[in-house]
């Protein structure tokens, strides 16, 4: 079963991009960040050929997450739980039946820019919320997938030019400890397991070049369980799909589980 994240940026400014990847790779399962829409107005019917499920949470201009699936979905739910103030449209989860039950859950985790500041503080309080939910999931012992925009740099080598994210609160200590925490719970970071060099990337800004000099970034993660794990074939990042017409700041990262 192949399962892919992708940060959009936009599902109507990208909804050809998306279809055209979808069509070249065909994965089971995409998890989508920044479809920037309201559920109503998600172009449904632009995919209706594709052959996918499609569940969102949406909000109006900002964030927004989604699920396309070609297999069955239950128990969707929207919205990370410990806050019902909350209003942010960042986290969409579900069971996948295949062979087997997996649970998906797709993020757009908060940027926290400024640091310090009250941005910062919604997105270590965020994670910890994450943290809180995710350790009860993971007591049914289901296979558990976790896979987004982390807005994450986990380490130094996850960066082309990491002094230059010293203070940003990609890379700040809080926002990695946080990190860690979550990974310390058993889970995998699926790319790392499968690719141990350098100048791997999933972001690369619009702005001075930053695609052709591939000074990228990589905060797309795809985190597993330990029963995931053990299903781990492949993880790996569509590089390419960058260099594209209009394309999205950011490309999809994969993972194949023998499910």
């Amino acid at each position: 079963m192949k399962v892919a994240t992708f940060n959009i940026n936009g599902i109507k400014a990208r909804a050809e991009t998306l279809k055209s990847w979808l069509d070249e790779t065909s994965p089971e399962i995409v998890l989508l960040q920044e479809i920037k829409s309201t559920d109503e107005a998600f172009p449904h019917e632009f995919f209706d050929d594709t052959g996918y499920m499609i569940r969102t949470h949406g909000q109006k201009s900002y964030n927004g997450v989604a699920i396309f699936s070609k297999l069955s979905l239950e128990d969707v739910q929207c919205g990370l739980p410990g806050n019902p103030q909350d209003e942010q449209a960042r986290w969409i989860e579900a069971t996948v039946i295949g062979r087997r039950a997996l649970k998906i859950c797709g993020l757009y985790l908060p940027n926290g820019n400024p640091a310090p500041g009250p941005k910062f503080d919604y997105k270590l309080d965020w994670m910890e919320r994450m943290l809180t939910h995710v350790r009860n999931l993971m007591s049914d012992e289901m296979p558990l997938l976790l896979a987004g925009d982390f807005n994450v740099i986990p380490q130094d080598e996850d960066a082309k030019d990491p002094k230059s994210w010293i203070d940003d609160a990609l890379a700040r200590p809080e926002t990695r400890t946080a990190f860690r925490r979550i990974l310390n719970l058993g889970f995998t970071d699926a790319f790392r397991a499968r690719n141990f060099e350098p100048d791997h990337y999933s972001f690369w800004d619009y702005q001075a070049g930053a695609w052709q000099k591939n000074n990228g970034i990589r905060i797309d993660h795809i985190l597993l369980s330990p029963q995931a794990t053990d299903l781990l074939q492949d993880c790996q990042i569509d590089t390419e799909l960058r260099g594209r017409n209009k394309p999205s700041d950011h490309v999809p990262v994969w993972v194949d589980l023998d499910l």
